[in-house]
């Protein structure tokens, strides 16, 4: 390609995990919702035998939302990014291109096959790491695939500087790399013992040191694949959408390194008052709070983007979803820390503030951001602009009531729920029952399944969209420089 020669940026692959993330979020949400309501009322656990109760269905919904939703959006944004900050086009490399389509295909197999295991009770029973080792060797295969993507991109890119987003693209590749290969070692017992079924297997740790190395992984799910890769996007997309420059550059920098070292470190709180160590559980603890500074760096440093700008968002919806975003994700990562002190998680282990806090953090900051990214990459990758702006606001007010109903009921719910079960009488029993707790929860249940509700609906309306406008937009003249062309 000559010199000042436009680059034709190549967007099938992040048209197909576009596509991706919109399956895969309407399967897991609504799974989901169908949980939500499960909880307020049992008796919906009766619905479909075996493969309609709470325990076969759950697993559904971690996988669908964090490895199916997140992933693709994850996979999406990777492959439109990566083209446009390295300044180079996948169609320059037919190596590239090749190896991006069979990560998407491996990718694509893989998740419904997924579906399907879990749908018929394959399962390790470890949180986020569900998958049987079949799937495992998988998973594996198309993450290296992708590691090639990323790397042989970077390799021949044309912009020398390596923006900040890349970066964060860096971390989540290698960081879940090496939790997944640890967490997920084990032994298929068919092949070891000549027994059971093919698809089984067992841990190659036992006990308390497979809870650790469990925890280590699954808090750092949260973090390489909830956070860093979503923070990539909004360093992207914001600046691009607002026609503002990041804040401080050097902010960014000084958060991704404090993030990477002290978030590796924080797993252990989830197993406080446990047979781990005290020291490890004290660790654990104190590098929860410590990183409160590192994820604030960023959230503000996102926040102050738009300074002097703020007028953005009366007009720009894209924007109010990406600083909401930002809002929740200093949300949660205040609350996490708080729920890590030693005295608070005493009251907060095993109740529904716990789920409380995942879901503001997921449903506010990970899925807001990545249809956020999803809406600003649309006109660029078909030419067209968004179909309509007034379901884009109304999709906004709805999901945003959806949230605040969803993390206020789980509050409410899992500060009675810790209270209920610490309460005594004078002679050291119990008052309260188990069952007296559930019973006084179902409300808050209830406004968490119509808050679940409010927010699929709102989903439902933004995959709308996103078909319309790929199908029946208005036809673009040239692409936008920054903000979104939406129709009225």
């Amino acid at each position: 390609m000559q010199n000042g020669a436009r680059i034709e940026y190549d967007y099938s692959i992040a048209k197909a995990f576009t596509f991706a993330t919109i399956l895969f979020g309407i399967i897991g949400m609504t799974v989901g919702v169908v949980l939500a309501f499960q909880l307020a009322f049992p008796e919906l656990n009766n619905l479909a035998g075996e493969y309609g109760t709470f325990g076969r269905l759950r697993p559904l919904h971690t996988n669908g939302v964090a490895f199916g939703f997140t992933l693709s959006g994850i996979f999406a944004t990777w492959y439109y990014v990566g083209q446009r900050v390295l300044k180079v086009s996948l169609k320059e490399s037919p190596f590239l291109m090749g190896v991006a389509k069979l990560h998407f295909l491996l990718y694509f197999i893989t998740i419904l096959l997924a579906v399907v295991t879990l749908f018929m009770g394959f399962t390790t029973s470890k949180e986020y790491a569900e998958l049987e080792w079949p799937l495992d060797l998988l998973v594996v295969v198309w993450w290296v695939l992708w590691g090639i993507a990323i790397f042989g991109m970077i390799g021949i890119r044309r912009e020398r500087t390596l923006y900040i987003s890349i970066w964060y693209y860096i971390a989540c590749f290698i960081a879940v790399a090496m939790l997944y290969l640890f967490n997920n070692m084990e032994v298929p017992t068919a092949l070891v013992s000549g027994y059971g079924s093919i698809m089984h297997s067992v841990s190659m740790y036992a006990g308390t040191n497979d809870a650790l190395v469990q925890w280590w992984y699954g808090h750092n799910a949260v973090a390489f694949v909830f956070t860093t890769p979503i923070i990539a996007m909004i360093y992207y997309f914001l600046p691009k959408e607002s026609g503002q420059n990041v804040y401080s550059y050097k902010l960014s920098i000084l958060a991704f390194w404090g993030l990477m070292f002290v978030y590796l470190w924080a797993g252990g709180h989830h197993l406080l008052y446990s047979t781990v160590p005290d020291w490890m559980q004290t660790m654990g603890s104190v590098m929860s709070i410590v990183l409160i500074l590192p994820s604030w760096g960023s959230a503000i440093n996102m926040l102050l983007t738009m300074k002097g700008e703020w007028q953005q968002l009366q007009s720009n919806t894209l924007i109010k979803f990406m600083i909401l975003a930002s809002t929740f994700y200093m949300l949660s990562t205040i609350e996490g820390p708080i729920q890590s002190i030693k005295s608070v998680n005493a009251i907060a282990h095993f109740t529904d503030w716990i789920p409380g806090h995942v879901h503001d953090g997921v449903l506010g900051w990970v899925v807001f951001m990545i249809m956020a990214a999803l809406f600003h990459m649309a006109p660029r990758m078909y030419g067209r602009e968004i179909y309509s702006k007034s379901l884009m606001d109304t999709q906004f007010w709805l999901q945003t009531t959806g949230i605040v109903l969803y993390f206020t009921s789980m509050w409410i719910a899992g500060i009675t729920q810790g209270m209920m079960w610490r309460a005594y009488d004078e002679y050291g029993s119990l008052v309260y029952s188990f069952i007296d707790t559930v019973t006084v929860l179902q409300p808050y249940y209830t406004i968490r399944a119509v808050g679940g509700l409010l927010y699929l609906v709102g989903f439902f309306m933004f995959s709308y969209n996103m078909y319309k406008t790929a199908t029946a937009g208005r036809v673009l003249d040239k692409e936008p420089v920054n903000a979104t062309p939406v129709a009225a």
